[in-house]
């Protein structure tokens, strides 16, 4: 038993360190990419958009690293200023489904009955539509930009942070410390936003931070089909377009933009797993 316990104790050090290790290695790689997409005129050595075309499918060499696409645009160059669209996108969907999400979420907790029902019947079609067909069927509709692609994920990406809201309200609805809140005369609004949002807020910080990976994929697949960012501008999804075209035998013009996308999915994948196990109570220990 003894020997149980001291296992115990000594594996607790191991798994902080490694959530921290995650955390450090995933916040890290995030800084860099951030710091690549701020700094891209200082550090791509070439206009993204200069097109040489004696210079077109270079392999990688020292004067191109990435070697040359189709037009001659070094794909270092478009490699780093294609993570401004991204980061942009992934941004405003953000800015978009947060919001949305947690008021929803956080109505259909607090008010319960009919406005439940009717607000999580809603979560649940919208979570029952595939995210990339929808937004390509909206896409569609309004016309392919960073804009429209924005507004077409934001659509299917709310519902579940609306329903880890529900979940989490209705946990604090019965709670010791809402109820010391309405002793004290505070209700409505000023209780679902100033008491319960901020101790729901971690959960969706984390969830954010989870999903950011898929919203990255979802954003290149729609560059990929041409209903992203338009060209010229330097964008992973439609640089592997481009890249698939001749990717038996300039194999590169692809790798570069889809290793970004590779870095970009893991970068943000580590940080939300270093970020659930810093946050969530349930793994404290």
């Amino acid at each position: 038993m003894t020997q149980n316990l001291t296992d115990i104790e000594l594996a607790k050090p191991r798994r902080r360190r490694s959530r921290m290790t995650s955390l450090a290695i995933g916040g890290t790689l995030v800084a860099i990419l951030i710091l690549a997409a701020l700094l891209a005129p200082l550090l791509a050595p070439f206009d993204p958009n200069a097109q040489t075309m004696s210079a077109r499918l270079l392999p990688p060499s020292a004067a191109h690293w990435f070697g040359t696409d189709g037009f001659g645009r070094d794909l270092l160059s478009r490699v780093i200023y294609g993570a401004r669209p991204t980061l942009l996108l992934v941004s405003l969907i953000l800015v978009l489904t947060i919001p949305v999400g947690m008021l929803v979420g956080i109505c259909a907790g607090y008010l319960g009955g009919w406005s439940e029902r009717v607000l999580m019947r809603i979560t649940d079609i919208f979570l029952s539509l595939p995210n990339l067909v929808i937004a390509l069927a909206l896409v569609a509709m309004l016309g392919p930009g960073l804009m429209n692609g924005a507004l077409a994920l934001a659509l299917t990406s709310w519902p579940p942070f609306a329903r880890q809201a529900r979940a989490e309200t209705l946990a604090l609805r019965r709670s010791d410390y809402l109820a010391a809140a309405r002793m004290q005369g505070i209700n409505g609004l000023r209780l679902m936003f100033g008491h319960i949002l901020p101790l729901c807020m971690p959960g969706a910080v984390v969830r954010a931070a989870l999903s950011l990976g898929g919203i990255i994929l979802s954003a290149a697949g729609l560059g990929f089909l041409g209903m992203g960012v338009q060209p010229p501008t330097a964008e992973w999804g439609s640089m592997v377009a481009e890249g698939s075209k001749v990717i038996f035998d300039q194999w590169w013009v692809a790798a570069a933009p889809g290793g970004a996308i590779l870095f970009a999915s893991l970068a943000f994948n580590l940080t939300g797993d270093g970020l659930r196990d810093r946050l969530d109570t349930r793994n404290a220990n």
